[in-house]
């Protein structure tokens, strides 16, 4: 799968689908997120028509990878629930009307607020971290009368082979129990009152386009299945988790007929409900930023393209060095070889180093692709600036779906009384 085809040129201008990003450009300003609708649907349909061979499964977006309102609401009504990992997105996901059944609740630093919020709502599945979190959630359920259905999250102790910041199953990572640990510890665990165990989660990493070592975390975790039941137990889910990645350079993303090939052929035996839990790869190419250049600027090598989006609003590439293609609205045809650089007062505020891209002078619009994902859930007012506005399209409509919002809008402030009403000290 390639980028899908959201978002395209008609008559020289770049347009979500039917509508031109200068319009939107125009009614909402810059910098703004702009979904595609039928881009999000199509990836949605694809992913669970590759694992159609799979007879019991359950899908759930991983709203940390986008928490839109619109866009939940739009994965809800093609049969996802959510994956959630805050009790914010726990809101997020029941003010987008996904079923609590339907919901996951992942995370290694869950609150007991969390929990106690998670148990109220009755989410579906809480995979639980640590032996701890699982005896605060037994003894928290049995207080108020209920069972809490419990999966626990095992650390395969496999490298994903993705970006050390996004990899999650090696024995060093923070999630997860230890695999050698794992059946005393469900053992224990399956034993409390408050608390019915029902399988077991993994999740290796994101942004995985080799399938290998999914595969290689899967079969450890069938030993795991048939183990705990030689002791006993019940197993009837397991958490697959997400983690197929996404090609941003414009090339082929994880190839997820052959992933769900290669999932029906290890899990054929297990007996279980499969659990997935896909973000990137529903979300990644269903988004653009949309900026504004506001100079071009000399340098020594090649010029500076300085545009109104800035690292807060997309962290990615500071974070992860992550490229993310830098496209002009209205392209003349000639390019030139430049920096592109944010507003935000830091040297990694960088989208692109020395590469070659559409010309642009100051007033053009341009775009930066493929960051539906971790794009707009991962900003910040850092340099007390605007929250990004975000903008769904679907066909010929559009609507804003999170406005933009002043920094000093997103936290009540105050000065102490003490400090106002100190006098003014002024140097000799």
């Amino acid at each position: 799968m390639t980028r899908e085809a959201g978002f395209g040129f008609r008559d020289g201008v770049l347009h979500a689908e039917r509508v031109s990003l200068a319009t939107i450009a125009e009614a909402v300003g810059t910098p703004t997120y702009v979904y595609s609708a039928g881009a999000l649907r199509a990836a949605a349909r694809r992913f669970r028509e590759a694992l159609s061979p799979i007879p019991r499964k359950s899908l759930a977006f991983a709203v940390k990878a986008n928490p839109s309102l619109a866009v939940l609401s739009l994965l809800r009504g093609e049969g996802f629930g959510a994956d959630i990992v805050s009790g914010g997105e726990l809101t997020a996901a029941l003010q987008a009307g996904m079923a609590a059944g339907d919901i996951v609740y992942s995370g290694v630093g869950k609150t007991p607020a969390e929990l106690a919020q998670a148990l109220h709502a009755g989410v579906g599945h809480i995979n639980l971290e640590s032996e701890r979190e699982g005896e605060v959630l037994a003894a928290m359920a049995t207080r108020i009368g209920l069972t809490a259905t419990a999966l626990l999250r095992v650390n395969p102790d496999v490298d994903a082979g993705t970006h050390a910041k996004i990899t999650t199953g090696k024995s060093d990572s923070k999630f997860g129990v230890a695999f050698a640990q794992a059946l005393d510890i469900y053992d224990r665990l399956a034993g409390r009152a408050g608390i019915a165990m029902q399988g077991i989660a993994v999740h290796i990493g994101s942004q995985i386009i080799d399938p290998a070592p999914m595969e290689a975390a899967y079969r450890k975790i069938a030993q795991l299945v048939a183990l705990l039941r030689a002791r006993g137990h019940p197993i009837t889910h397991v958490d697959l988790g997400g983690g197929l990645g996404v090609d941003y350079r414009g090339g082929a993303d994880g190839d997820v007929l052959a992933y769900g090939a290669m999932v029906a052929r290890v899990t054929r035996d297990w007996d279980v409900t499969l659990m997935f839990e896909p973000g990137r790869y529903i979300a990644a190419h269903a988004g653009v930023l949309l900026t504004r250049v506001l100079w071009v600027k000399p340098g020594s090598d090649c010029p500076f393209v300085v545009v109104d989006a800035g690292m807060n609003d997309l962290a990615r590439p500071a974070l992860y060095d992550a490229w993310h293609e830098f496209t002009a609205v209205a392209p003349t045809g000639k390019t030139i070889r430049a920096h592109v650089v944010g507003p935000v007062c830091e040297s990694s505020d960088r989208f692109a180093r020395a590469c070659l891209i559409d010309r642009v002078a100051e007033g053009d619009l341009a775009v930066l692709r493929d960051v539906g994902a971790y794009g707009a859930s991962m900003a910040s007012c850092y340099n007390s600036r605007a929250l990004v506005a975000e903008i769904m399209v679907d066909g010929d409509r559009h609507a804003v779906t999170a406005p933009r919002i002043a920094a000093a809008a997103i936290r009540t402030q105050s000065v102490p009384a003490w400090l106002e009403a100190a006098p003014l000290h002024h140097a000799a």
